[in-house]
Order: C-alpha cells, then structure tokens, then sequence
C-alpha cells in the first residue's frame, strides 16, 4: 500500500508543474517581470527530478498548458466574439489548441527523462536547456508555427536583451534557460555543486547577465541617412463594425482626419486592411486621389488593403505603399483558421464555425518582405508575419527601416496587444532597424533600433503619433546568421548531455 507521503509528492510535483507555467506569463508583457521566468524555470526543474520519462512527459504538458492556458487564452475572444462561436464552443476549442501546443513541453519533459544518463548536473546545464529550446525552435515552424511566448522575449528590457542582435530571440532564450540551471546548481547543498561549483556557475552568471548588460551599449548598424519625420495613425473601429461595407466612407473620413494631421511628415503608416474593401474597387474613387494629394504634400503613405487577383479570384492581404510612387507586398506567413482553412476538404461542414471575414486569403510569392516607400526601401510584415524572425531579417541589409501592420482587435482587451508589441520590439532589436507600428485598435507605437519604444498610441485610443525615424545601414550578427547558432548550440548541449559525444570518441578510440 502506498504511503500518505508517497501520493502526495506526486501530486504536489504536477501541481507544480502547471503552477511553473503559469508563473512565466508574468515575465512577458505586459507586466515584464522576467525574475519570474527564472523561477518558474527552476520549478520546471525541479517537478521533472527523479520522474520517469512517462511523469516527465505529463509534468511537461502540465507546465505547458499553465504557460499556454493563462498566456494565450485570449484565442478565445476572436472566436467567440468575432467567430460566431457560441462561448462554450470558443472555450472548448481554445482548451484543445493549448493540450496540444502543451504537447510540446510534454516532449520536453519526456526527454530530459528519457536522455538523463550521467551526472546530475547534465540535466540542468546541458539537457534541460538545450532540448527545452530545440522544441521551442520547433514549435516555431512545424505546421506553419506557433512561436508566441517564446522565452527569449522577456529579455527584452533584462540584461541578457543585449544578446539580441547576436543570437535572436532563441539564442537569449538559450541562455535565460542555462541561468536557470546555473541558478539551480548555487541552490542545490549536496552532490558536485558545492565548493568550487558553485563558484564557478556564480561567476558564469555574472558573465552572462554582465556582458548582456555591455552588450547593450553596442551599435550594430549604422545610420545611412538623415532622420525624417514618420507617423502612425490609429482609427480604433471596433471589429465588429470593420466589415461593416455601410461603414466605409466613414472609416475612410476617420484615417483620412487622422492623416491630414501629419501630412507634414515624410511617411504616415495606416494599419493591416485599413480598407476594408478591395483594391479595385477603391482605386478610383479613394485610392488615386489620395495618391495625387500625397504627392503635393511630399508625403509617402503606406496601408493595408486586400487585393483581388480578378481573373482568378484569388485575394491577398496587402501593404500598399503610395504617392511619390506605388508598390504593393502580399503578405506571404498566413494564419491558420483566421486567413485560410488547412486541410478545408477534411474538415468538411465545420469549417462553417469559422465564419471570419476575409478568412481565404491566398499567400503572397514575394521572395523577400520589402517594400519601396518613395526612395527607401522598408522591411515589412503584416500581423502575424513580425512573430517570425527569420522572416523579418530576410528585408536586410537593404531594408533602411521597418514597417509592421497589425488589427490586434480581433482579441480584445487582453494580453495579446501587448505581447505583439513586444515581439515587434524584438524585431527591431535583432534587426538594428528602427520600427513603425500600425494597429487598428492599438497598440501602435513606433521604436528605435534597440527597441525602446520612443512613443504609443494605447489600446483602444484613435490617435496618430509621429517623430522622427533614422535610417539604418548594415547588418547585425543575427541578420548574418539568422537562427543557426543558437540551434547549433542547443544540439550541442544535448549531445554532451545526453553521452553521445562521449560515447562516439570512445568507440572512435578502442578502434
């Protein structure tokens, strides 16, 4: 018979779990606590010591859907509010998509299990963060991607930001999760850690979070020009009345109103689908006036707008770039279920519960994200597109700045307006690149190239904001490099981890 103790350690360990998840939402914005990402670390840690691969693989799921359940459950609200799901329905779906993206923190926990074959300290410096972040790489692309709250992102005001523009937001991801381990050897009182360990993963430490500080003040890229006065607009239209085609002429005033404000300026950027009609059937009576005025005013203009392929039918949505000329970027990373159907013929009659505007848009051929805005070349993303970065970095060297449009409206007041900014702050970072932000409902903003955000319109607040924005010329390590070695380095450490390195130059030597 098992003893009280003996069912009660189990428990508390998957409670620990989940609690451990939970716990990392509060290093991400909008509250940016990143201490607590460490510390949910540790207890991801130490709810997987001593489990089989099997109890690994569920407290893995367990802390996947307390990131997962309380970081991005904000799904919901599109489906229900702008899905026409009943609540119960958008609830229960939204619960299955995080038990399955939690499966991938349950692999996580599996393998550190299944690999853990050596000394006790493999686990937390070589296993644990290389395999957590080798999944987190993975979730980032398999089935088109799911890369939110991935863990380099809450570094984005910490110390280890300043490692950014070397390794990507992975690569800071890496080196959050090799702290954690290193902090779980300085608290550990028995085994190898003590004495000179301990020291030595101390003094390890202060490296990492010292020399992210210093790296802080490092100038990547170059100014390539004189600065020039850029704007943001935005209307704040609720979702609910976006489509609304009796509301078009008055959403046009509104933009338009929020324009004439800073046609002073050389570029003013409107929001993804700004118009909510298609190209062709605006160009003459909206779009090729406000060109011809744009010129007059030396103003380049840059909106969202879906276009129509008419003689195929195929629909895009676009980043329309106007005044001194014209160019035009079909976004090309679409969302699942909110841009287009995935497996449409399997899923036969449901997928009439995702009745969403616009939601068979075809995806852009577009071998690279750029844009020309009059004379400058800007890298650009649409929505969704700026959580990807090696897909931003693919603008540079040539992109002089960025340019990301977004309709965060489609999920409410919730954290989900401040995780995109966050994720469009990293870009910049990464980049060196100066940002311009322009969402529907908020928040816009417009940031530097270390990515501090000079200035915001809030969430739900019609408004512009404009200052001035400086070109940039040059690439950091990151646009050189792209993600290889942060993935390198992880596969790496697993190797080491898990004895296979060891295990081959053994056979390697008895031949």
């Amino acid at each position: 018979m098992l003893s009280p103790a003996s069912r009660v350690v189990p428990l508390l360990s998957a409670v620990l779990a989940g609690a451990s998840g939970a716990l990392l939402v509060l290093g991400f914005a909008p509250f940016g606590w990143y201490p607590f990402v460490l510390i949910g670390l540790l207890g991801f840690l130490v709810a997987l010591n001593g489990a089989s691969p099997r109890i690994g693989f569920l407290r893995g799921w367990l802390f996947g859907v307390g990131l997962m359940g309380f970081g991005v459950f904000w799904i919901r609200i599109s489906l229900n509010e702008f899905g026409n799901m009943d609540a119960w329905v958008a609830h229960l779906l939204t619960g299955v998509f995080v038990a399955t993206i939690a499966l991938f923190f349950g692999l996580v926990g599996w393998l550190v299990r299944r690999l853990d074959r050596g000394p006790a300290w493999r686990v937390p410096l070589l296993l644990f963060p290389g395999l957590y972040l080798l999944v987190e790489w993975l979730r980032g692309w398999l089935f088109t991607g799911f890369p939110w709250l991935s863990l380099g992102y809450t570094q984005i005001d910490g110390p280890l930001g300043g490692f950014a523009p070397i390794l990507g937001v992975y690569g800071v991801g890496l080196l959050i999760l090799l702290s954690a381990g290193l902090l779980w050897g300085l608290l550990r009182r028995s085994g190898r850690w003590s004495g000179r360990g301990r020291v030595a993963a101390a003094a390890v430490l202060v490296l990492l979070w010292g020399g992210g500080m210093l790296l802080k003040q490092v100038s990547w890229t170059a100014p390539s020009g004189p600065s020039f006065r850029a704007a943001v607009v935005q209307a704040s239209i609720p979702q609910a009345m976006k489509w609304d085609p009796d509301l078009l002429v008055s959403t046009m005033e509104i933009y338009w109103e929020l324009t004439e404000r800073n046609l002073d300026a050389e570029l003013v950027v409107w929001p993804e689908t700004a118009i909510p009609d298609f190209l062709h059937h605006v160009r003459d009576v909206l779009i090729e006036p406000m060109a011809a005025r744009a010129r007059e005013e030396g103003t380049e203009i840059v909106l969202g707008i879906p276009v129509m392929e008419t003689d195929t039918g195929r629909h895009f949505n676009a980043l329309l770039s106007l005044g001194s000329r014209e160019d035009l970027y079909a976004k090309r990373h679409l969302v699942p279920f909110g841009e287009f159907m995935p497996f449409k013929t399997w899923l036969g009659p449901l997928v009439d519960l995702f009745e969403v505007p616009m939601s068979n848009f075809s995806r852009g051929s577009a071998e690279r994200p750029l844009l020309a805005v009059g004379d400058r070349l800007a890298g650009v993303s649409i929505c969704y597109e700026d959580a990807f970065p090696a897909e931003v970095s693919q603008a540079l060297p040539e992109a002089e700045f960025l340019i990301n449009v977004s309709n965060d409206a489609w999920f409410g007041d919730s954290l989900a307006p401040h995780q995109h900014l966050e994720m469009a702050r990293m870009r910049a970072l990464e980049n060196g690149r100066y940002l311009l932000r322009a969402t529907n409902t908020g928040i816009s903003a417009i940031i530097d190239q270390r990515g501090r955000v000079l200035g915001t319109i809030p969430a739900f607040v019609r408004g512009d904001f404009a200052t001035e924005v400086r070109p940039y010329a040059g690439a950091t390590p990151y646009v050189r490099f792209g993600n290889a070695p942060a993935i390198g380095l992880a596969a790496v450490m697993v190797l080491l981890g898990a004895g296979v390195v060891r295990r081959v130059s053994s056979r390697s030597i008895g031949r």
